[in-house]
């Protein structure tokens, strides 16, 4: 199958979209001492530029599915399409714990290990590949039933300290395991990730169809991905460990009703952003001009951008730190603070953060553009792992 140009635009809008959760992380006054989804501390403002970026992880690990099936197409050889998922998926786990955690604490010492979301789509390749030799519709089946039932695990009467429990439970919740000096944290446990990924190259078979008609199955899709997310949520009992309830005026209780749990990605949270992908990929097959041609520029190099956009947004964090009259012994690497002081007010206010974050986006569109047309001009081995 040809590449498919929504794709590229909805895995675009998501990368450009993922930069700003990742600016306020590092670079926003409260970033350090308040979660942007407290009720009893945040504000709308903050509340939904956090929720927002929701959206991004699920489209990223769905779209993965998507194109792993579209590129299993191309070669219609199972062996051949199973070792190069073995293979991407080892790298991208290396790279996990490398480049991208690097990037994220600027931590040469490496004190922290964090398995997110590049990691959990190495896992993904991985059994992925195990999985080929099954029909799609069996494949999406599993996905679907990891979607849908993950949640059930927490109820699990598994007696505490159990064998059965140390082993599964980092594979469906957060776990943290410290090491000689380190710790290795388990952000994004592999088998919800796993069922949005199987979903995704389910999902791919809809691009078979005329564009019409599967545009029109998009939005069917979407619209009932989130009417069922709405049934659930007013239902408060299953598919979110946390209800929503009433607050002190209409605004808050809405963001209650909103504030679904994303470690892990619960069904509610998997309903609400994956029925706004499918909305946005129908939207997206009418896209053109200037729309398209910007997001597919992020869309094409998800990882390189992914790469570059860690490390630029810490370079510009050390350099607000150090603008704001701290000193480089002040910075803390290697206590998973991202090198902010600690004990002391840093960093900028929500409307700082949204003009780093827009300067980030615009300053890597060239870089991205640029290794978009050497891609697609070469043939190195290795320009299939980037």
């Amino acid at each position: 199958m040809k590449r498919i140009a929504s794709v590229d635009v909805v895995r675009g809008i998501a990368m450009i979209i993922m930069a700003l959760d990742h600016v306020r992380d590092l670079i926003h006054v409260h970033s350090v001492d308040q979660s942007p989804t407290n009720l009893a501390t945040t504000s709308p403002a903050l509340f939904f530029t956090r929720w927002i970026t929701y959206l991004c992880a699920p489209i990223f690990v769905f779209l993965a599915g998507t194109s792993a099936y579209l590129s299993f197409q191309k070669k219609r050889d199972v062996a051949q399409s199973r070792m190069f998922l073995f293979k991407r998926g080892l790298w991208l786990i290396v790279l996990e714990f490398t480049l991208v955690n690097l990037g994220l604490f600027m931590d040469p010492g490496f004190h922290t290990f964090i398995f997110e979301v590049i990691a959990a789509i190495g896992f993904g390749f991985i059994i992925l590949g195990l999985l080929l030799p099954l029909s799609t519709r069996v494949i999406g089946i599993i996905g679907l039933l990891l979607i849908f039932g993950h949640n059930l695990f927490a109820s699990i009467p598994f007696a505490d300290g159990s064998i059965a429990k140390t082993i599964l439970s980092p594979l469906f919740g957060m776990a943290a395991y410290p090491m000689a000096h380190s710790v290795l944290v388990i952000a994004y446990p592999p088998l919800p990730w796993l069922g949005i990924m199987l979903s995704g190259f389910a999902a791919a078979t809809f691009f078979k169809q005329p564009e019409e008609k599967r545009t029109s199955l998009f939005v069917k899709i979407g619209l009932a991905a989130l009417s069922l997310f709405v049934v659930l949520r007013f239902i408060n009992h299953y598919g979110d460990p946390v209800p929503w309830a009433v607050q002190k005026n209409p605004v808050y209780t809405f963001l209650s009703f909103m504030n679904v749990t994303k470690y892990p990605p619960s069904l509610q949270f998997c309903l609400v952003t994956l029925g706004i992908m499918f909305l946005l990929l129908a939207a997206a097959e009418k896209a053109g001009g200037a729309f398209q041609k910007i997001t597919t520029v992020y869309g094409k190099v998800p990882l390189f951008y992914f790469l570059l956009h860690f490390y630029l947004i810490h370079f510009i964090m050390i350099g607000i730190m150090l603008v704001q009259g701290f000193s480089w012994s002040q910075l803390d690497f290697a206590s998973g603070s991202f090198g902010r002081p600690k004990g002391v007010e840093s960093g900028l206010p929500l409307w700082g953060i949204y003009l780093v974050y827009i300067f980030v986006v615009v300053v890597l569109y060239k870089p991205c553009q640029w290794f978009g047309r050497y891609k697609a001009a070469h043939h190195q081995w290795w320009l299939k792992y980037i």
